[in-house]
C-alpha cells in the first residue's frame, strides 16, 4: 500500500482562484445574473455545474446553464498564459516525490484548464496521477475525486493526506477520513478552513515545505508503509 499525498490545484498549487472568480462573474453577467464576486469565490473548487446550481435561483430557466459554463471556459482560457505556480509549489511536489510519496492531483478543473495549470507548474516529473470531474460521480465536498486519486496511485485513506485551499476541499477530506492541510493562498481564511475540518493551516506551499517534518505530511512519512523501489 502506497502512502499518498493528494493536492487540489487551483488556489493551492497555482494562483488561479481569483481568475476563476472573475471568469464566472463575467459569464453570469453575460446572462444577466448579477452574482457578487465574494459569493462566487466561496464556491470555486466545485465543479462548474454544481457552482452554477449553487449560485443561481432554483426557479431559473436552466436553458442558460450550458451557455454560462461555456462562457466561463472561454473566458478563463484567455488567462492560461498568465497562470503562475504559487511560491514553493513545484519544490513541495518534488520533495514529496523524493520522499517516496505517491503524488496525485485531485482537482475539479476541466481537463483543458488542468492541463494549463500543469504547464504552469512545470512539475509533471513529480506527479504520479491526476483526476478530474470525469473520474467522479459527485463534486467536492463529496469525496469522490479523492477516492479516484487514491485508486489511481494504489493508496488508501489510511495512508494519505490532502492539501487544498477551499472549504470544499476540507469537507471532502473529512468525509473520507483523510487528514486535510489547508492553505490560505487561495483566499479562504484559516478560521474557515479549520471550521471545515483542516487539521492544520499554512500560508501556502512554501510554508508547508519549510515545516514539512512537523506537518501532517511528516506524520504520513513516519508511517510504516512500504514505498516502491
Amino acid at each position: 500500500m502506497r502512502r499518498a499525498i493528494l493536492f487540489d490545484v487551483d488556489g493551492t498549487l497555482v494562483d488561479s482562484a481569483y481568475l476563476h472568480t472573475l471568469a464566472w462573474w463575467q459569464a453570469f453577467r453575460m446572462r444577466d445574473f448579477d452574482i457578487p464576486m465574494a459569493a462566487i469565490h466561496r464556491c470555486v473548487g466545485m465543479t462548474g455545474s454544481l457552482l452554477v446550481d449553487t449560485l443561481l435561483p432554483p426557479d431559473r430557466n436552466r436553458d442558460a446553464d450550458a451557455e454560462i459554463l461555456s462562457s466561463h471556459s472561454a473566458l478563463f482560457a484567455l488567462n492560461w498564459p498568465s497562470l503562475r505556480a504559487l511560491d514553493g509549489a513545484k519544490e513541495l511536489l518534488a520533495e514529496c516525490h523524493a520522499r517516496g510519496l505517491a503524488v496525485a492531483l485531485a482537482s475539479s478543473a476541466r481537463e483543458p484548464d488542468l492541463a494549463a495549470a500543469r504547464k504552469a507548474l512545470g512539475a509533471d516529473a513529480f506527479i504520479d496521477a491526476a483526476t478530474g470531474p470525469a473520474d467522479a460521480k459527485a463534486s467536492k465536498p463529496a469525496p469522490d475525486l479523492l477516492i479516484a486519486a487514491l485508486k489511481a496511485v494504489g493508496g488508501s485513506a489510511a495512508g494519505a493526506v490532502y492539501v487544498g485551499d477551499a472549504v470544499w476541499d476540507m469537507k471532502a477530506a473529512v468525509a473520507l477520513g483523510v487528514p486535510a492541510i489547508g492553505v490560505t493562498c487561495g483566499g479562504t481564511s484559516a478560521a474557515e478552513l479549520r471550521e471545515a475540518g483542516a487539521a492544520e493551516v499554512f500560508a501556502g506551499p512554501r510554508e508547508i515545505l519549510e515545516n514539512l517534518e512537523g506537518s501532517a505530511i511528516g506524520a504520513l512519512l513516519a508511517q510504516a508503509f512500504p514505498t516502491p523501489r
